[in-house]
C-alpha cells in the first residue's frame, strides 16, 4: 500500500485549508468525464461552454488531455502536479493560487505531464508558453464555472472544517483520518495510508507542512511540494454531504409561502441549471419555468449568468435560507 510517514511534529502542527482552485480540478473531473448525476447535472450547465473553449484553445485541449490519468487495476489514477499544488497559506484567494501556478515554468509543467502520462507529450505540449495555456484553462473554469457560485461552496467548505474539527478535539486525528476519501486511513506508528496500491512510502520530512482541504470533488486526490526550504502536502477530500440534493417536494412550508411550482424551481436550483433542464427536472413548462424564474430573479432569490448559448439560473443565499425555511 502506499504511504506517508508522518512525524509527529508534522501531524501535531497540520491543519485544515480551503482552496478555491481545488474546485476547479472537481469541475474539470465533471467536464470530462462526468459519471455522477451530480457530475452530469454540473456537465450539462457548463459542457457546450467548455467544448467551445477548447475548440478555440487546441493546445488547452492537448493539456487537459495530459493532465490526468484514469486509475486501472495495475496502477494509481494520476493528476497533474500544476492542478494539485498545496496551498501555500491556509486561506488562500483564488487570484493567491493562480499566481502561485503562474510561477511555474514551461519545463516544470513538461516535467510534470510526462510522469502523468508516462509517455512522450504531442509537439503542442512542446511550444513556448506552456505555462500561460495552464493559467488560462485554471482561470477560465474558474471564472465561467464557479466564481458565482463559490460563496455558497465556501460556506459548506468551512462548516465541513468546523464539524470535523470537533471531531478531532473528541476523537483525535485518527478519527478524522478515517473519513478522507477512497484509500486513507491513519493506520498508526506515524503511517497514513493514501492509496491501495503497492508504491513505495514516503518519508514527510521534520518541518513540513501538511494540510488536508475539502472540496465538492467527487474523490480525493492528493498534492505535494518542494522548494529548497520547505515542504508542503495536501490530501483533498471530498465534503461531507456535498451532494445531499434538495429535494423539492420535501420543502414542506415553501409551497405555501411561494406555491408549488415556484417551491419545485427554486427547489432544483442548488446547482446552476438553464430553463431547459428546470422544465426537464420539474415537469413544467418551458414558458412556466420561465415566469417563475422572472419573479425569483427580481426577489433576489436566485441569479442568473449566461454560459455559452445558456442561461443559467441558481439559488443565492436568500433562495437557499427560503429552501433551508421550508424544510425545517
Amino acid at each position: 500500500m502506499a504511504t506517508w510517514r508522518v512525524p509527529s511534529d508534522v501531524l501535531a502542527n497540520s491543519g485544515f485549508a480551503i482552496s478555491p482552485k481545488a474546485e476547479v480540478v472537481g469541475a474539470l473531473a465533471a467536464l470530462s468525464r462526468p459519471n455522477s448525476p451530480h457530475q452530469r447535472a454540473f456537465h450539462a450547465a457548463h459542457g457546450t461552454a467548455f467544448a467551445e473553449y477548447l475548440d478555440r484553445h487546441p493546445v488547452a485541449r492537448d493539456l487537459v488531455d495530459a493532465s490526468t490519468r484514469r486509475r486501472s487495476a495495475r496502477r494509481p489514477g494520476w493528476l497533474a502536479e500544476y492542478l494539485c499544488l498545496p496551498p501555500d497559506v491556509p486561506h488562500p484567494t483564488f487570484d493567491h493560487e493562480l499566481a502561485q501556478l503562474a510561477r511555474r515554468t514551461d519545463d516544470e509543467l513538461r516535467e510534470d505531464l510526462v510522469v502523468t502520462t508516462g509517455r512522450p507529450l504531442v509537439d503542442s505540449l512542446l511550444q513556448p508558453g506552456l505555462s500561460g495555456v495552464a493559467v488560462d484553462l485554471v482561470r477560465w473554469l474558474w471564472t465561467h464555472t464557479l466564481e458565482t457560485d463559490w460563496p455558497r461552496r465556501e460556506r459548506l467548505v468551512r462548516a465541513d472544517i468546523v464539524a470535523r474539527t470537533a471531531q478531532l478535539a473528541v476523537h483525535g486525528w485518527s478519527a478524522v483520518l478515517r473519513d478522507l476519501g477512497h484509500g486513507r486511513e491513519w493506520l498508526g506508528g506515524g503511517n497514513l495510508r493514501i492509496d491501495h496500491y503497492e508504491l513505495p512510502p514516503e518519508d514527510l520530512p521534520e518541518g513540513a507542512v501538511l494540510r488536508f482541504v475539502p472540496t465538492h470533488a467527487e474523490k480525493s486526490w492528493v498534492g505535494w511540494r518542494h522548494g529548497p526550504t520547505e515542504h508542503h502536502y495536501a490530501i483533498y477530500y471530498p465534503l461531507a454531504g456535498r451532494l445531499a440534493a434538495v429535494d423539492a417536494g420535501g420543502t414542506d412550508g415553501l409551497p405555501a409561502l411561494v406555491g408549488p411550482n415556484r417551491a419545485a424551481v427554486l427547489g432544483f436550483l442548488d446547482v446552476p441549471r438553464s430553463t431547459s433542464q428546470v422544465a426537464t427536472l420539474t415537469g413544467l413548462t418551458g414558458g412556466s419555468v420561465n415566469s417563475h424564474l422572472r419573479v425569483l430573479l427580481e426577489a433576489g432569490a436566485v441569479l442568473r449568468r449566461r454560459s455559452g448559448r445558456e442561461v443559467l439560473y441558481w439559488r443565492t443565499p436568500l433562495g437557499d435560507a427560503l429552501v433551508a425555511s421550508g424544510r425545517d
